[in-house]
């Protein structure tokens, strides 16, 4: 009998069967469910069990579960081996075929692999290495092996293994049938030669790599270019995105079982379940006198056969009869447990609507009282905020307003960007717009002499960036800039500004004629530009047509708004991973590489708003839909679960390219859901304090008196080292937004360590 055996746990499963319970960023391998561990930890001690030696552990997960792996499986130790990261997930085929790829390297192509999922309930340790030592000759003499669960019902929920002639040992597989419908199913059992698949496997290295050399050889080479390029540090082997994402994805049972010959299989002597519905955790865990199982705070009377679980608040049963109700913090499921297999249903109907619950764990301690930081949120508006930046800075010797300021409120003479200048006037018009008493008309009149008696080119743009002292620094006449112009333009008409109009009739002119793409629809980037295509100038100018609108009510503006939404629908959202892409080429087609992949949280909670005013003023319901998809991502994804904050960008799988966190992106995240809540979906007025409070908590307070934080590293550690005024706008308009969504809630008590009566800091600049 071989003793070389090196073992590999797939972890990269959803198991969306157990939602509420699971989700996206918590799958299920990672819940306790029995009380003694995580079905990833129980699998570790079990291979760890093996009694005739150590057996290398290797884990195969996905990289934006690393850190929860990292933390299970750390106090156990992996005998030798080490996890493997995959930065999106490619199915199983995959999987099996970097174990393979692993094992040949490190342990020979003689040595036997023995691959095992991380979230199935096994009996003992004694026997699933009894049962898995059955098939090591079968293996060692060239066979793929397969394991299977004699059924004791007919399961309608798993996946069967035809053997050619019943009995124990081991036998020759027939073929491999899908999940079957109930009557199919009792035939099945009747028979006697079908099994339950436990999609345990066993086979030689060199066995496999033929297998797939011979049927799959495009997984085979693809998976062996991303192996050889994976980057390997002390936590583990990373697989490069760029590599592994063309590797084909199938389940090995499609890929290899179902076509290749010689395949044996073991009647397994353990117990078996995959926990892969609410029906198998309730046959599968102890119960009481009335065979319910009771897990959480759960009162139930007159109840039987039914599994009920709460994760946090007080849920209460009668008279209920073999049914699962599960509650979370921000979901219930309620079923017959026969019907809880169809939870899949749920969870993809959710899908279809954008819903945040399928892809996020809400927390269990969310702030309920709406309009919690209203207090705090006026203060520093109208008491620090907006008093310092109409005062320190205000650059009364050039004109403008200066680009930062440090952090003693001291202006640091950089150049004067075009969207800083248009941001910092429509910041002061809108707080004039919500009530502000200070001298909103001077600044805004400051602010729009400036720019238009040093900021325009010959043919009636606007330049990119000027001086201090006004000279022209930069004369590019850029899209995003033209937007900001527009939306400051837009609010300062309101405010009855009397150049304002005229100035962006004209600035209209000049998109028209200069920046208008001919070919495609959407905007260039400047005259003439052919390189790189960006959404980002798209989603403002978005933003600047609806305040047009707004301000106007000419449906003019609107149709312009809605060849961007136009150009968002074919072309900058991903329907299969939610995200927007940012890069693209001339013809918008997403860039190549990390290029490609590259998004940013910040702008996905900006269209969400900016989708929701759109569906409002236009009457495309669907849009709707986008938004929360957008939203929900983001929260998915893109945030530092150290802090709650958004990172700056992450992949289109949710792995962190730029692992700081701005200011800006957690204002526009407080937008978003300011923005969903109440168009149908969850109510996120807890999720809109929670995240005024993160803002708070890491941006602002720790700043001076009227000033932020900008960036923050990974832990949570100050990384600016200045002040930068085209954050302004940001912080102005998503506090206003809040200002405005909790106007008549009456805060009933101050919440610890909120500071929510007002600050309690000393001034320090000036």
């Amino acid at each position: 009998m071989p003793d070389r055996i090196v073992s590999f746990v797939m972890s990269g499963g959803v198991g969306s069967r157990l939602w509420p319970l699971s989700r996206e960023d918590n799958p299920k391998q990672f819940h306790d469910l029995s009380g003694d561990g995580s079905m990833l930890a129980k699998t570790v001690r079990r291979l760890k069990a093996w009694p005739d030696g150590e057996t290398p552990i290797y884990l195969i997960a996905s990289e934006r579960h690393a850190d929860r792996v990292i933390s299970d499986i750390g106090p156990l130790g992996l005998n030798g081996g080490r996890p493997i990261f995959e930065p999106v997930g490619r199915n199983t085929a995959a999987a099996v075929a970097i174990a393979t790829l692993q094992t040949i390297s490190e342990h020979g192509s003689d040595a036997l692999v023995l691959v095992v999922p991380s979230d199935h309930e096994i009996s003992t340790e004694k026997q699933f290495w009894g049962t898995v030592e059955a098939g090591m000759p079968a293996a060692d003499s060239g066979s793929i092996v397969v394991f299977g669960i004699k059924p004791t019902h007919p399961e309608t929920g798993y996946g069967y293994i035809k053997v050619a002639a019943n009995g124990d040992g081991v036998a020759a597989v027939s073929h491999f049938v899908e999940k079957p419908n109930v009557e199919t199913a009792r035939k099945y059992v009747s028979s006697g030669r079908f099994y339950w698949n436990a999609g345990i496997f066993l086979f030689r290295a060199d066995t496999m790599r033929k297998a797939f050399l011979d049927l799959r050889p495009d997984i085979w080479d693809t998976a062996e270019r991303a192996y050889k390029a994976a980057r390997a540090d002390v936590s583990g082997i990373y697989l490069p995105q760029g590599f592994y994402s063309t590797v084909p994805s199938t389940s090995i049972d499609y890929a290899v079982m179902e076509h290749a010959r010689g395949i044996a299989m073991v009647t397994a002597s353990f117990r078996w379940n995959d926990l892969g519905s609410w029906q198998s955790l309730l046959e599968a865990s102890p119960t009481d006198r009335d065979g319910n199982v009771v897990v959480g705070d759960v009162v139930a009377m007159e109840c039987g056969g039914s599994y009920l679980r709460s994760q946090g608040r007080l849920l209460t049963v009668i008279g209920m009869k073999d049914v699962a109700v599960v509650a979370t913090p921000d979901a219930v499921f309620v079923a017959p447990v026969t019907h809880s297999q169809n939870v899949k249903k749920v969870v993809e109907q959710l899908e279809k609507s954008g819903r945040l619950e399928t892809k996020f764990t809400a927390s269990d301690d969310r702030v309920i009282i709406s309009g919690s930081w209203r207090k705090r949120v006026e203060h520093w508006l109208f008491n620090e905020t907006l008093p310092l930046w109409s005062t320190a800075g205000v650059d009364d010797v050039h004109g403008g307003f200066h680009e930062a300021l440090g952090f003693d409120a001291r202006p640091l003479g950089k150049p004067k960007r075009m969207r800083t200048m248009a941001r910092q006037i429509y910041a002061f018009a809108v707080a004039k717009e919500r009530g502000w008493g200070g001298p909103a008309d001077r600044l805004i009149s400051h602010g729009i002499d400036f720019i238009a008696k040093y900021g325009r080119t010959d043919r009636g743009g606007w330049v990119r960036t000027l001086n201090s002292s006004g000279s022209v620094a930069d004369p590019v006449e850029d899209a995003y800039d033209h937007s900001c112009v527009l939306l400051a333009l837009a609010h300062a008409h309101r405010c009855g500004d009397p150049d304002a109009l005229r100035l962006a009739q004209e600035t209209f002119h000049f998109i028209d004629t200069h920046l208008e793409d001919g070919c495609l629809n959407g905007f260039l980037e400047s005259p003439g530009w052919n390189g790189v295509r960006f959404s980002n100038p798209h989603m403002h100018m978005l933003e600047s047509f609806l305040a047009w609108y707004g301000v106007t009510g000419d449906r003019a503006y609107l149709r312009r708004a809605a060849r961007i939404i136009d150009l968002f629908r074919c072309h900058f959202f991903d329907q299969e991973s939610w995200t927007l892409g940012e890069r693209f080429d001339v013809d918008w087609v997403p860039l190549p590489g990390d290029e490609g992949q590259w998004t940013e949280p910040g702008h996905h909670f900006e269209w969400a708003s900016l989708l929701v005013d759109f569906a409002r003023a236009s009457g495309q319901k669907d849009l709707a839909v986008y938004a929360r998809k957008l939203y929900s991502s983001a929260i998915a994804s893109g945030l530092n679960r150290a802090t709650g904050l958004a990172y700056a960008a992450v992949s289109r799988h949710g792995m962190p390219f730029d692992r700081l966190s701005r200011s800006w992106p957690q204002c526009e995240a407080v937008k978003a859901a300011i923005a969903l809540d109440g168009i149908g979906g969850p109510d996120l007025k807890p999720e809109i304090e929670a995240r005024v409070a993160r803002l708070f908590r890491w941006h602002i307070d720790p700043a001076p008196l009227g000033l932020w934080v900008d960036r923050i590293d990974e832990r949570g550690r100050s990384v600016a080292t200045e002040v930068p005024a085209s954050i302004f706008y940001h912080l102005v308009t998503a506090l206003m937004q809040y200002l405005d969504k909790t106007e008549g809630q009456v805060e009933p008590f101050p919440l610890p360590g909120s500071n929510a009566g007002g600050p309690i800091r000393t001034q320090v600049y000036g």
